[in-house]
């Protein structure tokens, strides 16, 4: 069998690349490439199928974060709760504007924040909780909203890996005060390039955001500043392709459901493997397959790094076998060096470090078909 990847975006090519290579075309042949009509025809339909009343469309996931951040005036002298286990996209924004992250340990299971330790995490220097709905899996929003209106704190949800995930019926991006989308490629709703989107259903929020954008300048006259904002705009090219790939997603993320259900069906008697879990009330878009290999967890750590030899002979002997894997992530944000300074200190989050030993993504994707599938599993059972 050939090589199996972690994703494959090639066959998403065959599928729809005759109705991408065509809007392409037509933007191309318009000469409107910023802006114009391409983008806020995205930018309403996306917020119709998030159910916001605005999406600001930008250049990336992380300044879909970092706008956010600017548009509530989180800087410096703030603090903001968030996951250490997550891509550090999430918080090096927190210190872009000035703020202070402050990290929570995880649920082993969902990989998303424990709720049970996030008020005692609270200060009077507390502004707002970033809860990342990691791997696809959305974390209890009904639980989190309690707790931040509790204290008159914001929430941003970071969407990333998650377009499409449903809390109680409701789309996350659509639950928080604001949402921040990635539509980096590899993300269930992928540009062919960077793009990110903010959705919010506040109005004032949403024009702020849309001003921040574009240099900070005036709505009404592109000269006029008002205050420092910066260029992060979405190229007409990428939002004509996100509009035709957004009428498929629910059929992908359909798809992807499947393939993680016949995971857990051919994994769920290995004892050495802990399977992922989506919260009850809860309904996972699996941007990731992310298992834990139990066996994995050491104790050995350098500064700057986590070990896990055992994983990585059983990565090494997947690929061996013609199986691609991932690790998402090798070393928590709060042990990371340029985090230092905070006094994090090993052992301080311990269910984030051991996660962090443990994790193992396996090939992930719509079109992934059950015979590659049970070649992976027979791969990982001969590897463990």
């Amino acid at each position: 069998m050939n090589q199996i990847p972690p994703l494959d975006l090639t066959r998403q090519f065959k599928e729809i690349g005759e109705e991408m290579t065509e809007a392409v075309s037509k933007i191309l042949a318009s000469g409107a490439y910023i802006g114009g009509p391409a983008v806020q025809n995205f930018e309403q339909q996306f917020a119709s199928y998030i159910g916001s009343s605005a999406c600001i469309a930008c250049n990336s996931g992380t300044d879909a974060l970092f706008l956010a951040l600017r548009a509530l005036r989180i800087g410096a002298g703030d603090e903001v709760i968030t996951t250490p286990f997550t891509f550090i996209a999430t918080t090096e924004v927190v210190s872009a504007v000035g703020a202070t992250p402050v990290f929570v340990d995880i649920d082993p299971q969902t990989f998303n924040l424990d709720l049970s330790q996030v008020e005692a995490a609270i200060t009077p220097r507390t502004k707002a909780i970033i809860p990342v709905h990691l791997f696809g899996q959305p974390i209890e929003m009904t639980r989190l909203m309690a707790i931040a209106e509790a204290h008159q704190l914001v929430v941003i949800e970071d969407c990333a890996q998650s377009t499409g995930a449903c809390w109680r019926e409701k789309r996350v991006g659509n639950i928080g005060h604001i949402g921040c989308f990635s539509f980096y490629p590899t993300k269930n709703l992928g540009a062919c390039g960077d793009g990110g989107a903010v959705t919010t259903n506040d109005a004032t929020i949403a024009a702020l955001i849309r001003s921040l954008r574009e240099h900070g300048g005036s709505p009404t006259n592109r000269y006029y500043h008002e205050e420092i904002g910066v260029n992060s705009r979405l190229d007409a090219v990428q939002a004509a392709i996100l509009t035709i790939k957004l009428r498929y997603l629910d059929t992908w993320n359909a798809q992807r459901g499947m393939v993680a259900d016949r995971y857990d069906q051919m994994l769920k008697h290995i004892p050495t493997i802990a399977l992922p879990q989506a919260p009850v009330g809860g309904q996972s878009v699996w941007n990731q397959y992310t298992i834990r290999l139990t066996e994995a967890t050491t104790h050995v750590y350098q500064p700057g790094q986590l070990e896990s030899p055992y994983r990585d002979r059983v990565r090494s002997q997947l690929q061996a076998q013609g199986v691609s894997s991932m690790v998402y992530y090798p070393l928590p944000l709060h042990l990371q060096p340029v985090y230092q300074h905070l006094g994090y200190q090993l052992g301080q989050l311990p269910v984030s470090e051991r996660v962090s030993q443990e994790v193992l993504s396996l090939p992930m994707f719509p079109e992934l078909t059950p015979e590659q599938q049970e070649h992976v599993v027979s791969a990982l059972k001969d590897s463990l």
